[in-house]
């Protein structure tokens, strides 16, 4: 990639996610009541991923499932998974857990538009072809999550769910974003961003 590319990446990056953080702030108060009175726990999920040249970082998101989840059960998430709590679900639904990636946005750790940062579990399991998808900064939305919107409820009716999710799902998001990243674009990170928000208003 250009390095004129990065840098107006980087700009509108931090302008919008600033922007974002301020003019949702009312929602964020909301939904951190919501998430208080429904459940015992925190109001945010942290969890390590891995960014940009293999570096591990935080993500943050609402929470949406029990606490300690992560110790009771995998670390995919089907339908219907008995950890979700009620408000979580809808948070889910609406990609509204997602919301406080402005954060890792601004920390400079995300872009708004680039390969979705997977577990260290899982890039362990990354060739050398795939692992180029850490050559670039992970993103809040891509073409992949526009096409696996409905990954959980896919893993559900899965009879191995990691099995399909390493041997199937996995593999295609990363060649979609090698895609991506081999053909770097404002406009397609535009069209990324407004085909997201038109998935997520159609639920």
């Amino acid at each position: 990639m250009n390095k004129r590319y990065q840098i107006t990446k980087r700009l509108i990056d931090m302008c919008s996610s600033l922007i974002g953080l301020v003019l949702l702030s009312p929602v964020f108060l909301l939904i951190a009541l919501w998430i208080k009175l429904d459940s015992v726990g925190p109001v945010f999920f942290k969890q390590v991923r891995i960014g940009k040249e293999g570096k591990s970082f935080h993500i943050y998101k609402f929470r949406t499932m029990i606490s300690d989840a992560e110790n009771v059960g995998k670390q995919l998430t089907t339908a219907n998974d008995k950890r979700i709590t009620r408000c979580g679900a809808i948070l889910r639904k609406f990609k509204l857990d997602e919301l406080p990636q402005l954060i890792n946005v601004v920390k400079g750790e995300m872009s708004l538009v680039g390969p979705r940062p997977e577990v260290p579990t899982y890039v362990r399991l990354y060739n050398d072809q795939q692992r180029k998808v850490l050559t670039v900064a992970p993103g809040l939305t891509d073409e992949a999550s526009i096409k696996y919107r409905n990954e959980s409820e896919l893993l559900y009716h899965a009879a191995d769910a990691e099995q399909m999710y390493i041997e199937q799902i996995m593999p295609d998001k990363l060649s979609m974003n090698i895609q991506y990243i081999e053909k770097p674009s404002l406009l397609a990170d535009f069209q990324i961003i407004c085909k997201t928000i038109w998935v997520v208003i159609k639920k």
